[in-house]
């Protein structure tokens, strides 16, 4: 019985450290939390209204008219996905999710492409290479450490080369794959076309928009194509900052209430313990005392 109580005893222990722990991860991600929502929340609307203008400029182009070279839709035989997950755990089924969907988009998209091993992987994120890695996908860990130094320079460099490779006929469509923030305890998992650049649909009978172009058309659209989509890559990592600051804490938090009801069961069953051996103790004297008036 004794060796039953310490048992219970230790258990509570180690679940109390356990609690405190969690709790203690909760205030970081919280924290981190509020910096990174300002971040992309501040971010979207530019972000958005850029990708916008993008479209609308590269939809009412003829393509005789100047060559855009981003935005050339050709056969896709070979393609980039840009999965963006975290570097660390503890963060729920959010880097499970993002590689699902993943895998999911090249299941249903590019079959045939991944049958003939021409799904390469970018990963900007530890946890995503390592699961698509264990997986067998074609992965490349250039970018995976981004995370520890995010910066608008760091996320530049993996957009000009995804821009480059397709130029140069390396891939014929990159996506990115990541988790678009909605709230703390809310993320979005979205397979997003990055090149080629993709165009407005225009309604039937619409009119064609007559942008007046200052520089000359090609010297803006090689100057503004960049400098968007940067942009657009780093509100997607943004994005993802986000989503996993805001699953970790919801995570975390759910650990602490998990912690709080396994404690309540670990004390009720220790106290009936703690009955029993009084009980059994006040048995024994009852029965010694009976014993020795006999």
């Amino acid at each position: 019985m004794a060796g039953q109580l310490k048992e219970v005893r230790n258990r509570i222990k180690s679940v109390q450290s356990t609690q405190q722990i969690t709790k203690a991860m909760k205030m970081v991600s919280a924290a981190k939390l509020r910096r990174a929502q300002d971040a992309i929340m501040q971010m979207r609307p530019y972000a958005q209204k850029l990708q916008e203008m993008l479209s609308n400029i590269v939809s009412n182009i003829d393509s005789g008219d100047v060559n855009i070279k981003l935005a050339t839709e050709r056969p896709v035989e070979k393609v980039l996905l840009i999965v963006i997950t975290s570097d660390r755990g503890l963060a729920g089924a959010y880097n499970a999710n993002i590689v699902k969907a993943a895998r999911a988009a090249i299941a249903s998209k590019y079959p045939a492409q991944f049958a003939k091993s021409n799904v390469t992987i970018w990963n900007v994120g530890k946890k995503g290479y390592e699961s698509l890695t264990r997986f067998g996908y074609k992965t490349n860990a250039d970018f995976k450490d981004l995370f520890l130094s995010l910066s608008f320079e760091q996320v530049q460099a993996v957009s000009a080369a995804a821009m480059k490779a397709f130029e140069n006929g390396e891939f014929d469509a990159v996506e990115l794959v990541y988790s678009q923030f909605k709230n703390a305890a809310t993320q979005a998992f979205v397979v997003e076309q990055f090149l080629p650049i993709a165009k407005v649909q225009k309604q039937p009978g619409a009119r064609k928009a007559d942008f007046i172009f200052e520089p000359n058309k090609e010297e803006l659209i090689a100057e503004l194509m960049p400098k968007i989509l940067n942009t657009q890559l780093y509100k997607a990592v943004l994005d993802a900052n986000a989503s996993e600051h805001g699953a970790r804490m919801t995570a975390m938090d759910k650990a602490s209430e998990n912690a709080n009801e396994l404690l309540r069961n670990l004390k009720i069953s220790y106290n009936r313990a703690r009955q029993a051996a009084i009980t059994t103790e006040l048995t024994e004297i009852v029965s010694g005392a009976a014993a020795l008036q006999g």
